[in-house]
């Protein structure tokens, strides 16, 4: 579904990364890990369009983007944010609304059939309820939800996500990965997102791509690539990854901080 053919990317004339390829199918979420200032965010605006590639090319149902307009990129590659703060107090449902904005003419307001499926969106990811709420008056982690629905009501084929459970506490960061998966799972969309947490990859991902400070890069299984030695090498810090088996029986692969004395209690 997603494709990308030695990519290079960066600002101006400055080449931030270079020879990025890899292959995302559909019904597949890709967790992007590396640590700050390595380009992540720059890969991020490239493959949405907002910067031009550097080199390489980016395939979307086969297809270089290249020579798309905005419009039909929109219509394929959704966008979730790490925050959003509107100006105005719109409604929840008004915001999932947006997300219709690449399916309509120029002057045209959203139709029957753009609100049917903004409130599908909604239903989706179990917040219909607050349809009529303020967005700038929920909460962090609903806020964060009600942007999911947005991207899922512009119907997009990949959703690109800028590590959408930053600020988020705990519970809603299990709430918000889960509801992810969920979608990966049940529409097989195709899902790239940023996170600054192994154990999301870990728990979640089909594939990660890693990347070092040098910039160096690695894709495969999140088990394949997501070792003790890149988190020490890339972010200086001992770690211990173990399978643990769940109370269910499902074998899950945890990464935690190595060497740490208990507490006295």
């Amino acid at each position: 579904m997603l494709e990308l053919v030695h990519l290079a990317c960066g600002y101006g004339k400055r080449r931030v990364l270079g020879d990025i390829s890899l292959h995302l199918a559909a019904g597949e979420l890709l967790c992007l890990l590396g640590p700050n200032g390595v380009g992540k965010t720059t890969l991020f605006k490239t493959m949405l369009g907002l910067l031009p590639a550097h080199g390489g090319e980016i395939r979307v149902g086969g297809e270089n983007v290249a020579n798309w307009s905005r419009r039909r990129l929109a219509q394929w590659i959704g966008y979730v944010p790490q925050a959003h703060s509107p100006p105005f107090p719109f409604k929840v449902r008004d915001v999932v609304a947006m997300g219709r904005v690449a399916h309509l003419g120029l002057f045209s307001s959203p139709a029957t059939v753009d609100r049917k499926i903004a409130e599908n969106s909604l239903n989706t990811l179990g917040i219909a309820d607050l349809g009529d709420a303020s967005y700038t008056e929920i909460s962090g982690g609903e806020r964060q939800l009600v942007l999911i629905a947005r991207a899922l009501a512009q119907q997009p084929k990949v959703l690109v996500m800028d590590e959408p459970t930053s600020n988020l506490d705990y519970g809603n960061q299990l709430k918000v990965m889960r509801h992810i998966r969920r979608i990966v799972d049940q529409q097989g969309m195709s899902v790239v997102l940023t996170t600054h947490y192994p154990n999301h990859a870990l728990l979640y991902a089909s594939r990660a791509l890693v990347l070092d400070r040098e910039k160096r890069y690695a894709v495969g299984t999140p088990a394949e690539v997501i070792s003790e030695d890149y988190l020490r090498q890339t972010y200086g810090v001992e770690t211990e990854i173990h399978d643990i088996r769940q109370r269910s029986g499902h074998i899950s692969r945890l990464c935690i901080p190595a060497g740490e004395a208990q507490a006295a209690t």
